[in-house]
């Protein structure tokens, strides 16, 4: 096991793990697999002889930091980013000193675990535990009783420039020109093509309400730059709604839907992407029927025969779906962060013609199923879309974060 541990006494309790490196795990697969998620069996806070310790087991090494706030008192421990969802907050807390314990997103890439003190206690110690072997990581906070006095001097948040750095937005690459991330929103059907009907409501109107609703809410997100297969109530061809989001230079393709079958029992939302086979079926029709040129953006396959056209678009596909699949588990996240109905199997794959694009990310949003009463009722105002708009909105700003952390990895 390699150890990182970092304490200053007399002052200020902060411990700070600012890399893989100091945290003691070499940068590698580990890091490169999305969030760190908590391990609920043997996390717990706990009082033990006269001190209270607190243990978190992650699936990898993250950067964290650890300190303490007064008026209310509480140890603060946030991390570059965990998934909370494996961690029950009431089996977590064993602790008398302990009132409440809150975690959750700080910010897109950042998470807060959030330990309310019932009596002041020191930070002792605080480090972490790296298995060499799996990658997995044990964050220990030690806490030990302390005066009132003794505690109010000691807290407060870090001042700390090597944080700060951590904060701050990545710089861009040597050589790249850093844009705004752009976000073609596809709203399905449309014109001569209604789509699903029930209860005289029409898929493609509700649609194309709620792909003008999330471009309006990340026109005002900064970094990020809406775009729209369709404004109005006309039919777009499939293959032309990936053409512009070509000539858009989309990173994230989000194709919104919502569905009707037969009975009522079906509803919530869930979030589709394309299944590997169907990845390799879908690059065998576009070589065969479409024109090479328009298979991948800024990539002239004119001339070149279809086992070159089917070669660039697997090494494409490689990164893009990779990046789709982290858009859909953070869809997923969001919607259940922000309270939006969720369908009980809210992550799917399927073989989806609009997601067989090779040079963008692309994820289908079922946001509901006509079929259903209330879903039908709630997709139908703008207060009952709202709650997907803003899980949307703060899944593609937390999205944007990942990719940002993961793109020198990927240029490696």
């Amino acid at each position: 096991m390699s150890f990182f541990g970092q304490m200053k006494t007399g002052g200020l309790s902060v411990a700070v793990c600012l890399s893989a490196a100091m945290c003691g795990g070499p940068l590698g697969a580990q890091e490169l697999s999305g969030l760190a998620r908590v391990d609920g069996e043997g996390s717990v806070v706990e009082d033990v002889r006269r001190r209270t310790e607190l243990t978190l087991f992650l699936s990898q090494v993250v950067p964290y930091r650890v300190f303490t706030l007064d008026a209310p008192r509480r140890l603060v421990v946030d991390f570059r980013e965990v998934d909370f969802r494996g961690l029950d907050a009431g089996a977590f807390d064993q602790s008398d000193h302990v009132s409440e314990v809150r975690f959750g997103a700080l910010r897109p890439g950042w998470s807060r675990m959030v330990v309310d003190l019932s009596a002041p206690l020191a930070v002792e110690f605080a480090g972490m535990q790296v298995d060499d072997v799996d990658g997995t990581a044990l964050v220990e906070i030690v806490m030990r009783p302390t005066s009132e006095t003794a505690y109010a001097a000691a807290a407060g948040a870090p001042q700390d420039p090597e944080w700060a750095f951590l904060l701050a937005d990545p710089e861009p690459a040597p050589g790249v020109e850093e844009g705004p991330v752009v976000v073609m929103i596809d709203p399905g059907h449309g014109g001569l093509d209604p789509g699903a009907e029930h209860g005289g409501t029409q898929e493609a109107d509700i649609m194309l309400a709620t792909a003008l609703e999330l471009a309006a809410a990340l026109e005002r997100v900064e970094g990020v730059r809406p775009a729209l297969t369709r404004s109005a109530d006309v039919f777009v061809p499939l293959q032309e709604r990936l053409t512009l989001a070509r000539r858009a230079g989309a990173d994230l393709f989000i194709s919104l839907h919502a569905d009707a079958l037969e009975g009522e029992q079906a509803s919530g939302a869930s979030v589709y992407t394309l299944t590997s086979q169907a990845a390799s079926a879908a690059s065998l029709r576009m070589a065969e029927r479409h024109e090479a040129g328009d298979l991948l953006a800024g990539v002239d396959l004119s001339g070149q025969g279809d086992e070159v056209a089917l070669i660039l678009q697997d090494l494409a596909r490689v990164e893009t779906a990779a990046s789709g699949d982290r858009f859909a588990d953070q869809m997923v996240q969001a919607m259940a962060d922000v309270g939006a109905p969720l369908n009980t199997r809210p992550r799917r794959m399927a073989p989806l013609a609009v997601l067989n694009a090779a040079d963008f990310a692309s994820v289908l949003i079922e946001v509901g199923f006509l079929s259903n009463a209330e879903d039908r009722a709630r997709l139908s105002t703008a207060e009952g879309r709202a709650p997907i708009v803003a899980a949307a909105a703060l899944a593609i700003q937390r999205w944007a974060a990942e990719e940002a952390a993961l793109a020198p990895l990927v240029r490696q």
